[in-house]
């Protein structure tokens, strides 16, 4: 984290481990009007002239179209088809930045070095260079206005101005991240705080759980072919572009293979938290793997658990799996907001 970043959300109430991990103690759950800071996610930043060409041979998502006005989500994959890490791509002045957990920073970085080669290109971890923070509720872009020109009004859109990247994220509501310099993201964030409600990052992975919106975590890392998270289903995807790392495996799901496990969205209740990797339990599975994973998980302000899952699509359709095995909690299950094409 860096320093000054830290520094300033210590005089701010924050308490922060020797890991890094922030609380703001009795912050809520949730709140309508919510400001959180980011610090749970790293950057990578790819640089040269052919930063371009060489995140195009190893993302599945589709670099060429990104611009300075948009953003995508991606991820990058084994040679077995299977997502090492996800994330949001976006463009700020020369570079390419990966945002994503920063505790898979350090080992994305080192594979994708791996395959720099002779590119004109560079990657490094830009996790500390930067602040994040993100604004969410119907208040969010009334609030930035005052600070921005021209605020978002499209999912996955960007702008950037005064030293400020500022992303539109998908999702039940309005909801924005901040990227920009610590000396620029403390004075923004006692501005916002003055009618947001600070909370905890947990609210953030909880809006990106009810958008139906996967990450990538260590305990996960390597378990998914993008299809599985419905990566394609939230543009994260490309078919059409030329090939990528694991792009073999990803489009012969797509065009020859049969889906038999997709993400969908649960909730429960717990005396346990839930943990991204945790397994699920279908009494009829066929599978000789397990009938699904949790791809995470965050308690609500009702003190229940919302969970996305990975899970057999004839599990979904039965209604009776539980997490851990036969005596664990039942799940309720529903379809992601985005919902699912129809087959045939």
């Amino acid at each position: 984290m860096n320093s000054r970043w830290k520094s300033f959300l210590e005089s701010r109430s924050a308490d922060i481990d020797p890991e890094g991990k922030v609380r703001f103690p009795n912050a809520p759950a949730e709140a309508d009007c919510a400001l959180m800071d980011l610090s749970p996610l790293g950057l990578i930043a790819v640089s040269g002239s052919e930063a371009v060409s060489f995140l195009q041979g190893q993302l599945t998502n589709d670099v060429v179209k990104l611009s300075a006005d948009s953003s995508q989500l991606g991820s990058h994959c084994s040679h077995k088809g299977r997502m090492l890490a996800s994330f949001r791509v976006f463009m700020r002045g020369d570079g390419i930045y990966l945002q994503l957990p920063r505790a898979l920073v350090e080992a994305t970085l080192k594979r994708l070095r791996m395959y720099l080669l002779r590119a004109d290109a560079t990657a490094e971890d830009a996790s500390d260079q930067f602040a994040g923070i993100a604004i969410a509720g119907e208040c969010a872009p009334s609030l930035l206005a005052a600070h921005l020109e021209r605020v978002p009004g499209q999912d996955n859109e960007v702008t950037t101005a005064r030293g400020l990247t500022l992303i539109r994220i998908p999702g039940p509501v309005p909801r924005f991240e901040i990227v920009g310099p610590p000396e620029t993201m403390d004075g923004l964030w006692d501005d916002l705080a003055k009618t947001a409600t600070i909370v905890n990052a947990d609210f953030c992975a909880l809006l990106d759980i009810r958008a139906g919106l996967p990450t990538v975590y260590p305990q996960t890392s390597d378990a998914f072919v993008p299809q599985m998270a419905n990566l394609q289903l939230v543009e994260g995807v490309s078919f059409k572009k030329g090939c990528y790392t694991g792009q073999e495996v990803v489009a012969r799901m797509q065009y020859l293979g049969k889906l038999k496990r997709r993400m969908y969205l649960a909730r429960l209740t717990a005396e346990h938290p839930p943990a991204p990797g945790d397994v699920l339990h279908y009494p009829c599975s066929s599978s000789e793997q397990a009938t699904g994973w949790v791809v995470d998980a965050r308690a609500d302000s009702d003190g229940e658990y919302e969970l996305l899952v990975v899970l057999e699509i004839e599990a979904r359709e039965s209604g009776e799996v539980r997490l851990g095995g036969p005596e664990g909690p039942l799940l309720s299950l529903s379809d992601p907001p985005y919902g699912f094409p129809a087959e045939g």
